[in-house]
This record gives C-alpha cells, structure tokens and sequence, in this order.
C-alpha cells in the first residue's frame, strides 16, 4: 500500500477519470452503481485519504466550525466544550478551537483567523462579547452563536439559563434555611443585563423574605478561586460576618470557602456557602459545594445545533435559547433553623 497514493492513481486503477473519482468521492455528480464501486474498492485497498482542502473547493463546505474560548482549562468552558464537540462529530464537522485568554484582540484575531480557514460557522464563548465582536463575525457573513454573560445585551443567537430567577431561587432558599445575613459576591465587575439580572433576583429574594438589602454585604469579581477569595476575605476583614456567602461561580465560591477557613471559620457550622454552575469540581471539594445547576454541555450542544441549522438554513424557534437550571443541595449550606 503506498503512503502517498493520490486521487491520479485511484483513477488508474480504477479505469476511470480523476474527475470520475471526484465525483464519487464528493457525490457531486451522479455515476453508475458499478463504476461507483469500482472507484470505492480502489480507495478501500490502497487507502486513499482525500484532500480536505481540493474537497471544500468542490462541495464549497469545509466541514469545519471554528469554536472561540477564553480559557481552555477553565472548568466552566470545558463543560461546554464537551457539547460543543459531541454534536460537532454527530453531524460530521471538526472543530477549529482558538484559546485566546480572554484578550480582545486575540479575540479578534481568531476570528479572522477562523474566517480564513473558510469555516462555516463559529460558536463564541467568551465573558464579555462586545459590539466589534459581533460586527467582526457578521461582516464575515458567518454564522454564529454565543455563550457569554454579557451576550444577552444584543440582538445575536444566545444560549443561556434564566439567571435572574436561578438567583432569586437559590437567595430564597438560603433565607429559608433560616440564613438572612447573605453575602452577595458576583463574579463580574461589568455592569451588564445578565449581572443586573442576577442583582435583581438576589434582591427581590430578600424584599419577599422581608429582609432589608445590606449593600455592605454585596462584593464585585470575577469567576476565578483567587477572586473569590479576596471578595470574602475583604468581607471579613470589613468584621462582616454573613451567615451565609452566595458566591456566583464555583470555582470563585470554593476560593471564598478557603477564604473563611483561613479566618478561622467553618463551613457550613459558621457560614453556609452556595455556587452557581456546578462544575466537576463542585461535587469533588469537601465540603461538597451546594450550587445552583447550569447545564453547560447542553449549552455547548445547543449552541453548535443552532450554527449547524443556520448553515443549512433550517428554521430556528428563537435567537435566544434559555435552558432549565436546578437547585443541588450538598453539605456547604445547613439549616439554621
């Protein structure tokens, strides 16, 4: 078997034209069943592997969807990327993935990038989408979808869950564990619709459980363990003491479980601590993280279903896709009560 057979020697052995083999292999034009066959045994015996590239130019589809991340290794995106690829490989597409550490010009670069790997479509996950962002993608004329907290602030295709309600759940079910001093720590500095949801929910919690809003006991972020950890350690150096910390993002929450241990505290006995999320880690840290559930490889699968039909064209329910959440109850909140 020769390593570098090409589409000329199938052709050879086969009798027939090399655009008779491009036929069969692109099912571009209709050929006789036997000479069909003929070409696909040649291509089985000598292990012919047809060039991507010549094959994009004849169907004008690449097979390729490009997948922007800002960090690859962040738990959050790697669920979702999980998604993302299981439907990828379902309809027959590879992925092109672009880490660009959250950085807007990398950001910018990979689409562009991305555009002249002649994807089909792009799924940008990223935690603050931006109008050169969008403008970038739709000038490219690619289709595109987003997972990001600042994405439902335009009119794009989104993936997302309800937060200001998985907020307010999650605020209400620690007021009825009989907590009432709740820390509020967001894992967000921008002042975006989803961050503003999330406020909302936290706060309309308290005014139905007749709770008078501390905003002493509210702290700004980001989804990161180190950042969790200065939001709750400055909560405690301030000698603000909550009976319970609702910290938007697991990995910042287990960072703010640390934050309490190292002051000399315990969770759950001292302080209850809930997360939002629930990535792999939240069930694995001890105490087990009481979180609210996001499904992220749903999102992730959703969000690639969505650029598949509109690269094919196919009719879509709606731009922005909300998904069910749920409340985990693990050993991080215990009842006051």
């Amino acid at each position: 078997m020769k390593s570098n057979i090409t589409i000329k020697d199938v052709a050879k052995r086969a009798g027939v034209s090399i655009s008779t083999v491009s036929r069969v292999i692109n099912d571009s034009k209709p050929v006789t069943d036997e000479v069909k066959q003929k070409v696909l045994d040649v291509i089985k015996e000598t292990g012919y592997i047809p060039n991507p590239l010549a094959r994009s130019l004849v169907t004008k589809k690449s097979q390729l969807i490009g997948v922007i991340v800002p960090e690859v290794s962040d738990s959050f995106v790697n669920e979702i990327l999980n998604g993302v690829e299981e439907i990828a490989k379902m309809y027959d597409y590879d992925i092109l993935l672009a880490n660009t550490y959250s950085d807007k010009e990398q950001e910018l670069k990979s689409i562009n990038l991305l555009r002249a790997k002649q994807v089909e479509g792009i799924v940008m996950i990223c935690w603050k989408v931006e109008e050169d962002h969008i403008n970038y993608i739709q000038n490219c004329g690619i289709p595109a979808t987003y997972i990001s907290k600042t994405a439902r602030d335009y009119d794009i295709h989104t993936v997302s869950t309800s937060n200001k309600e998985a907020t307010h759940d999650m605020t209400k079910y620690l007021v009825d564990k009989g907590h009432e001093k709740i820390a509020f720590v967001m894992t967000s500095k921008d002042d975006t619709v989803l961050e503003m949801e999330r406020l909302s929910g936290y706060e309309e919690a308290l005014t139905e459980s007749n709770i008078t809003l501390d905003k002493d006991l509210i702290k700004y972020g980001d989804t990161t363990y180190e950042a969790g950890y200065e939001s709750m350690k400055e909560l405690l150096d301030e000698g603000i003491i909550p009976d319970a910390a609702f910290v938007t993002g697991d990995e910042a929450a287990i960072g703010a479980i640390n934050a309490i241990c190292d002051a000399g505290y315990k969770v759950p006995e001292d302080i209850s601590v809930a997360g939002f999320n629930d990535v792999k880690i939240a069930k694995m840290y001890r105490p087990k993280l009481t979180t609210v559930y996001q499904p992220l490889y749903d999102m992730g699968a959703v969000a690639m279903r969505m650029v598949i039909k509109m690269i094919n064209k196919e009719p879509l329910e709606s731009k922005k896709i909300e998904l069910p959440y749920r409340i985990v109850e693990r050993e991080s909140v215990i009842s006051k009560k």
